[in-house]
């Protein structure tokens, strides 16, 4: 059976998955690796333990005659450097983009460089500290200088695990342009910091995303790919199946709206919001906006189950009963007509601070916790909505599962399509897509995205 193998590595989850020609997954194995700690005392990924089972799945997918391996990419989570030597040699651990900035430094960047705001509106990046993984380069300059002299290449994780099959070099669009710092958006190429601190050495040359290049492992031919960065990898099925501009709503610990027909430059209030740019697999900028709602929902969740004395998941039976929202509607209409989302992009909703002792029971506590935050999701969704042509929005992870949270999003953008999309593993299936015309002689499925329509039910109050 002709496959594609895509290796899906997130910061918990390490998943490999075989696709047949037809993008069902015809085999999936998963693993997980305890945390080891780098020279300052903070966890990181063991990279080793990723390294050897990596080459280790290969060799059983290899050796299993049900398959034959035509081609292989990978998705990782972003923001992570592994830097190698002249012979490829990883001589840094895998560091965090949790790990703690040195404050000084941080500054002293900003400073020579023209101010934080300047800088995060020309690379798009809000001040993030590690998770601008530019900054983790000149930490290693500045501060282990001897290191820095011994890397020859610093590959994002994606890149590496390709550098580990192909043995050759190369950086990818979609990693660099994930608020790495690395990237003047207006200007379509690396910022001037990269060559005045003589980073760009240390960075391989961009090989096109929606390529394979020729390979083998062990004697065997085979296409590899150089990796994607997985939030955007998970965009690409959308890409493939859906010409009319759409937004989609990726729903999980962060909610991320990501809109890739929005090609407005960020402003500074944008970024103060949490808004940003990612690459798509082609080269173009994605305006995008983040919301800590998936975490706040299970924080309000725990609360409501304390309180109404019933289990954590209780959510998961209420149904949506437009009679338990009063005035709702009032709010996430004031929200749909904030634009910049102003007033109310906090970091939390308004629902932290309510008294549950008001609510007679748990569905109405809960439909006023889902109304609160449905208000700051509007808010989120229309900086990147503004001023853009799309009238589809496809909601998918967590949320999408939600009845209550559909039907507030379908009633807070009337004119707009709202749809839960589903499928398996967006950004495994992303990555063996990027490459699809150079393995697959097939079109791909019209039916690997599941949609359910949503309606505005509720009426003017």
């Amino acid at each position: 059976m002709p496959v594609i193998a895509i290796f899906d590595i997130g910061k918990t989850n390490k998943k490999l998955f075989l696709f047949d020609e037809q993008y069902n997954i015809v085999l999936e194995k998963s693993e997980q690796f305890p945390e080891v700690i780098d020279e300052d005392g903070d966890s990181c990924e063991n990279l080793s333990a990723l390294t050897n089972w990596v080459r280790s799945c290969l060799q059983q997918v290899f050796q299993d005659a049900t398959y034959q391996v035509r081609a292989l990419n990978f998705s990782t989570y972003g923001a992570s450097f592994v830097h190698i030597d002249s012979e490829g040699t990883a001589v840094a651990p895998l560091y965090n983009y949790l790990k703690p900035y040195p404050a000084g430094l941080q500054e002293d960047f900003y400073k020579k460089y023209g101010g934080e705001i300047a800088f995060s509106i020309h690379t798009a990046s809000p001040v993030l500290g590690n998770l601008n993984s530019g900054m983790q380069l000149y930490r290693l300059k500045y501060t282990k200088p001897e290191l820095f002299d011994r890397i020859h290449y610093s590959l994002h994780l994606p890149q590496y695990m390709s550098y580990l099959v192909t043995g050759r070099a190369y950086s990818d669009i979609t990693s660099i342009g994930c608020h790495t710092g690395l990237w003047n958006f207006p200007q379509n190429h690396y910022h001037e910091w990269i060559y005045r601190e003589a980073i760009n050495e240390k960075l391989a040359a961009i090989f096109p995303s929606d390529q394979l290049m020729p390979s083998q492992w062990q004697g065997q031919a085979l296409l590899t790919g150089v990796g994607l960065h997985d939030s955007s990898a998970a965009l690409i099925p959308y890409l493939f199946h859906f010409t009319e501009p759409f937004v989609l709503l990726s729903t999980g610990t962060w909610c991320i709206s990501l809109n890739p027909f929005n090609q407005t430059r960020l402003t500074y209030e944008e970024l103060q919001q949490d808004c940003l740019c990612y690459m798509e697999y082609r080269g173009k900028p994605i305006k995008a906006s983040r919301l800590f709602a998936g975490y706040e929902h299970e924080q309000q969740t725990k609360r409501l189950a304390t309180h109404f004395n019933v289990p954590p998941d209780h959510y998961k039976k209420v149904a949506f009963n437009a009679d338990l929202l009063p005035g709702v509607n009032g709010s996430a209409g004031a929200a749909a007509d904030n634009k910049a989302g102003k007033t109310v992009m906090v970091q939390e909703s308004a629902f932290g601070a309510r008294d549950l002792n008001g609510f007679p029971t748990y569905e109405a506590a809960y439909h006023q916790f889902m109304a609160d935050l449905m208000t700051q999701q509007v808010a989120s969704l229309n900086l990147v909505l503004h001023n853009s042509p799309v009238k589809k929005i496809f909601v998918d992870g967590g949320f999408s599962k939600n009845p209550i949270y559909m039907n507030l999003l379908a009633n807070a953008f009337p004119t707009h399509e709202v749809y839960a999309a589903s499928m398996a593993q967006a950004s495994a299936l992303g990555a063996a897509l990027a490459g699809h015309t150079a393995w697959n002689r097939h079109a791909p499925s019209s039916d690997l995205i599941e949609l359910k329509s949503y309606s505005a039910q509720l009426a003017a109050k």
